[in-house]
């Protein structure tokens, strides 16, 4: 296929790129045979690139700062939807679990109305996820932690490639899974002090506690309803509450697990501080190692790592930055450019920073 020299001002979202694309780093910003989306005309304009190589094609003209500027303005608005939604969820969610502690029974028909617009949202963007941890707070985890667990059990699903019912089903299993909770008395739930033993083996038995209440609902799916029940099992067998290993683990109930953990280590608890988002990933993979499948852990990177050319970044020493690169060895260490400065950081050989959130709210 021939190929033209195209200035990236006429450059089109669709053309496909013709080389690699290289600006002073070791491996390519962007690979050839890629094609062109908004994230890579954004990062060709940063990085100053003026003309690149792509085959040819019949096409219009197509300004790089105004599409991406304009894709910005219309993610912001979608962020302030989601969050509206997300709050009301979080007080229906209460609701029903409080209802749950007096002995209620689980009514899907509310837990689906409140999760599914939320599901479908999260399911067309995975940036929503991005801000989860930041909406909570140590008094009603809890809640906000069943939510989020779903919402992120959900993506995971997706991204290994389950079809959307799956998905769905993920996401309601990920959001009864400590539904068992409500039959914790209040008292070792939100203690802030180190648990006694007897308090810590009844905290263990709230997988037990879901899965009672959630076995006769016919709107669930049996391997879910298998996946609520061993959500906390690791394959390691160092999991509660039966301390089974790896070959009688289903692979929801990991999606669930690193769901869980992932949120979990993120938030700001009554009795733990939350760690920074990306610290979390490489602790999960590293330090976690032999306790969850590889193939879930990837899709946990997969969503939260790879993030888009032009993502805007906190980093640990609490400069500001913006994603130029993602190495494909190291994806929780991408290549920054520092706001303040203009510097360019490669975070894979800088090891004393990293990042410590996503920056994704339009006043921020």
């Amino acid at each position: 296929m021939e190929t033209t020299q195209v200035n990236v001002a006429e450059l089109n979202v669709g053309q496909t790129i013709a080389d690699n694309i290289f600006a002073n780093t070791q491996f390519p910003i962007i690979y050839k045979d890629t094609k062109v989306t908004y994230e890579h005309l954004h990062i060709l304009n940063v990085f100053n690139i003026k003309s690149i190589p792509v085959y040819q094609q019949l096409s219009g003209k197509s300004k790089a700062t105004d599409a991406v500027e304009s894709h910005s303005i219309q993610f912001a608005e979608k962020v302030a939807s989601f969050e509206k939604s997300y709050a009301n969820a979080i007080q229906q969610f209460k609701k029903e679990f409080f209802n749950w502690e007096s002995g209620a029974k689980i009514d899907m028909t509310k837990i689906r109305g409140m999760a599914i617009p939320l599901i479908e949202q999260v399911l067309e963007n995975r940036s929503y996820i991005f801000d989860l941890n930041s909406y909570s707070n140590p008094q009603d985890y809890l809640y906000h932690h069943c939510i989020a667990t779903g919402l992120i059990a959900s993506i995971m699903a997706q991204k290994l490639g389950y079809e959307k019912g799956i998905c769905i089903q993920m996401a309601i299993a990920g959001t009864l899974a400590d539904s068992g909770m409500a039959k914790i008395p209040a008292r070792i739930r939100d203690k802030t002090s180190k648990l006694t033993a007897h308090e810590f083996a009844e905290i263990r038995q709230h997988p037990v506690h879901s899965y009672v209440m959630v076995k006769d609902l016919g709107a669930l799916k049996g391997e879910m309803k298998k996946a609520i029940f061993q959500h906390h099992e690791r394959l390691n067998g160092s999991g509660y509450p039966k301390g089974i290993k790896s070959e009688d683990i289903s692979i929801f109930s990991q999606i669930i697990a690193v769901a869980d953990v992932y949120h979990a280590m993120t938030s700001e608890r009554l009795y733990s501080e939350q760690k920074a988002t990306f610290q979390v990933i490489e602790m999960i993979k590293e330090s976690e190692f032999g306790k969850f499948d590889i193939k879930v852990v990837n899709a946990l990177i997969a969503i939260v790592a790879e993030l888009p050319i032009g993502t805007r970044v906190e980093l640990s020493n609490k400069e500001r930055a913006e994603v130029m690169f993602i190495n494909k060895y190291a994806p929780t260490r991408p290549l920054v450019k520092i706001t303040s400065t203009g510097e360019i950081i490669d975070l894979a050989t800088v090891r004393s920073f990293y990042i410590s959130r996503v920056i994704t709210k339009a006043d921020d």
